[in-house]
């Protein structure tokens, strides 16, 4: 007979199964449109292996596992309007990388293409640390399939969307890895896809973990406004749908509210509060118009909106004659309402809509085999230029593959008239190089409407722009500090390490020369020696130090002995002590640094950039020469080095008794007037325990910004002292202020050895 517990779990399980059937028909009616007999047996067929592989796994929510891959087939139907391929492909795409499921078996019962873009999604097995960062080479692989068969970003695109959203049930800290490393490409890459709804949801998710204060913060005043904001867009638009209707359109208006990251990105970028922040939410009028006629019909409700309201001329976007580089097209305008607000307004067609929501995808209609229209071969095209580059470090790849996924862009034109697109920022320079990467390397200079300018000139929209150069030219490290895009810097980068490949083959002559002069043998263990005893990682530096003669090559006679092999010094040792390699194999990855106490004998300090106090969310970041750095999760570096080398990024909390003064950093912005410096040092001086290191006050057209140094005992005792500041007269916002230190942007670059 069977106990009462068993019997409720078979029931429990019966009850799971309906669930995971409902979950999977909803699926087959949002996928509907389109499907053939055969593709929905294929998605059938699909779920069915998907089940049996995921039958004994479960999420860390405790829900079955195969929740997940139905959910990401969903959001690739209906959220990004894919066909039935990628709904197969989500369904099996975490089948190889969890179960006994091999690429082959994906072969044999689903084809070939099927085979790859399930290739493309599966993750590269992490063995012993190999890589700097593992989430860097996950990364490229994926991107290595972007030329290929772009399902294979979307699928994983939506992959990590429905992460995102289940991530209430994860660690704390795994919150904090995944949440930087979606803001940190992820995001970015949706954007770049025209999959604006999904860039913003990923974006509010990331902002919700990483910095759950100003979220809510900025949640609940969106709240509190609403209403208000609800009556005032009902009367913005009721005289333009009244002329619309009378001009016979047929049209929808919606008002679309900002996302809370955008709001919080406006608020950071122009250093204001939430109240300032003009453009809460955007009127979007939608024209159901054929095709030939849906560029001068926006020019026609354009000129409607602007009959009623003054439209700003320096906010004017036309994105319907000059599409965005991902497709989008759109009539922006800004105009000022009657109660002194500014409001944009955004005109488009139904197709141009769809553009907008799905992005890329709504180019893409993909059957069994990849086609669609190639508006993005562009960009496409520059990727291939990365991939070009084999040997190219994974890090470096990431950096420069995320410099395409440029927010704004601008229009330049050729001396014959052809439109070229760049990001914003873009120089002479980089233009040489989006023409040929030959104009690029021998530019010299170049004529803009006319006028000579230098290389490092920067572009803007309408110019027209003529390369100048010379066969002498050659690239030196100066262009990479002011070129903006991937192409440019890859370019440049392969040219110097050419010429540095050069250098460093003479710098081996050298070497060569001097060790058969002293009696040492040229082995690979003493170019080890030698590279321990300078500091110098690579052995191309090595090479080339010697080629530039930075070396003092005569001190080879007292590092070897009798048999000619070069003995390290007992310095070396001990600064090798502390080596990163060391330290991470010391450190449990679910192990949790209590500040105060002996971690494992392992040094650890503050970061200087963002000067974290007890009662901070913080993090442990395993830097190669300090040890341990202590960062808040909110650091300005934080979503770079959690997003880049998550495997390097430690647990840390404070431990609770330690009573110590730390350093805390404080901006003060306000109304500039007699006496406000001496009201903000009385509240330090009269703040129990607050003791000042630094003072420095500016004042420019009636307005003043303070910076702060006080010694405080923690992010409460932090915060009683901004509380204070801000009932001053005068003073409007007062903030912790962080530094981007160039030690840590620099150091956060670097893989381990």
């Amino acid at each position: 007979m069977k106990n009462e517990n068993s019997i409720h779990s078979e029931i429990d399980l019966e009850k799971e199964r309906k669930e995971i059937l409902y979950a999977f028909k909803n699926l087959l009616k949002v996928s509907k449109d389109a499907r053939t007999k055969e593709e929905t047996r294929m998605i059938r067929k699909a779920f069915d292996v998907a089940v049996e592989a995921h039958k004994d796994m479960r999420r860390k929510s405790g829900e079955p596992y195969i929740y997940h891959p139905i959910a990401v087939a969903r959001i690739c139907a209906e959220e990004m309007g894919l066909g039935s391929t990628a709904v197969i492909c989500a369904l099996l795409h975490d089948t190889v990388e969890d179960t006994y499921i091999t690429l082959e078996d994906i072969e044999e019962l689903f084809g070939e293409r099927v085979r790859s873009i399930i290739d493309g999604l599966t993750k590269i097995p992490e063995v012993f640390n190999e890589s700097a960062s593992i989430q860097a080479e996950n990364f490229r692989k994926m991107i290595l399939t972007i030329s290929d068969d772009l399902r294979v970003v979307l699928i994983k695109l939506a992959d990590r969307l429905h992460n995102m959203r289940t991530l209430g049930s994860m660690r704390h800290d795994k919150q904090l890895k995944i949440a930087s490393e979606t803001n940190f490409l992820y995001a970015p890459l949706a954007h770049r896809l025209g999959l604006y709804s999904i860039k913003s949801e990923l974006e509010d998710l990331c902002l919700f973990y990483m910095n759950p204060e100003v979220y809510q913060e900025i949640e609940g005043k969106l709240k509190k406004t609403k209403a208000v904001r609800q009556r005032f867009i009902r009367r913005f638009i009721h005289p333009i749908k009244e002329a619309l209707e009378h001009e016979g359109y047929v049209f929808e208006i919606k008002a679309r509210t900002k996302s809370v990251s955008s709001i919080w990105r406006k608020m950071q970028s122009k250093q204001i509060p939430f109240e300032e922040v003009f453009d809460l939410f955007a009127i979007r009028i939608i024209l159901d118009s054929p095709e030939e006629l849906e560029k001068p019909d926006a020019w026609r409700v354009y000129s409607i909106v602007t009959d009623y309201y003054q439209p700003n001329p320096n906010r004017l976007r036309d994105w319907i004659s000059t599409p965005r580089a991902n497709g989008y097209e759109s009539l922006h305008t800004t105009v000022m309402s009657p109660q002194g607000k500014w409001v944009e307004v955004q005109i488009r067609s139904k197709r141009m809509d769809k553009i907008a929501e799905k992005g890329l995808a709504a180019h893409y209609n993909y059957k069994e085999s990849k086609n669609g229209d190639n508006k993005f071969d562009r960009w496409i095209s520059e990727i291939r230029d990365l991939l070009d580059n084999p040997s190219q470090d994974a890090m470096d790849f990431v950096n420069e593959f995320k410099l395409n996924l440029f927010n704004d862009e601008i229009f330049v034109f050729t001396p014959k008239g052809e439109l070229r697109v760049l990001p914003t920022g873009a120089t002479t320079l980089d233009f040489a190089f989006d023409i040929h990467t030959d104009i690029g390397l021998t530019c010299i200079g170049a004529k803009v409407n006319n006028k000579l300018v230098p290389l490092s000139h920067q572009l803007k929209n309408g110019h027209q722009v003529d390369i100048i150069t010379s066969d002498k030219q050659k690239p030196n490290e100066e262009w990479l500090k002011f070129c903006v895009t991937a192409r440019a810097k890859q370019k440049i980068k392969a040219a110097l390490n050419e010429e540095r490949k050069m250098i460093a083959e003479d710098g081996k002559q050298i070497l060569k020369r001097k060790f058969k002069q002293f009696n040492v043998k040229f082995t690979d263990s003493n170019l080890t020696t030698l590279q321990e005893h300078f500091s110098i990682f690579s052995l191309q530096d090595l090479f080339i130090r010697v080629a530039k003669g930075k070396m003092e090559l005569n001190r080879l006679r007292t590092l070897r002995n009798d048999d000619g092999v070069l003995i390290l010094d007992k310095d070396t040792n001990s600064k090798l002590i502390k080596d990163a390699r060391i330290i991470k194999n010391k450190i449990n990855k679910k192990d949790v640094l209590v500040i105060g106490d002996n971690f494992n004998g392992i040094d650890y300090s503050f970061a200087r950039c963002c000067s974290p106090l007890p009662g901070d969310q913080v993090f442990g970041f395993i830097t190669l020469k300090e040890g341990v750095k202590i960062h808040r999760t909110t650091c300005p570096n934080a979503e770079n080095l959690m997003s880049k080398m998550a495997d390097r990024c430690i647990n840390a909390k404070w431990k609770t008794k330690e009573v110590k003064e730390h350093l805390a950093k404080l901006r003060l912005i306000g109304i500039d007037d007699v006496g406000i410096v001496n009201k903000i040092t009385q509240v330090i001086s009269f703040q129990h325990h607050v003791n000042m290191r630094y003072i420095s006050f500016e004042s420019k057209d009636g307005i003043f910004e303070g910076k702060i140094e006080v010694y405080v005992l923690d992010k409460l005792h932090l915060d009683q002292l901004v509380s204070k500041f801000e009932i001053l007269e005068g003073v409007k916002r007062v903030e912790r202020w962080d530094e981007a230190k160039e030690e840590v942007l620099e150091e956060e670059e670097d893989n381990l050895p």
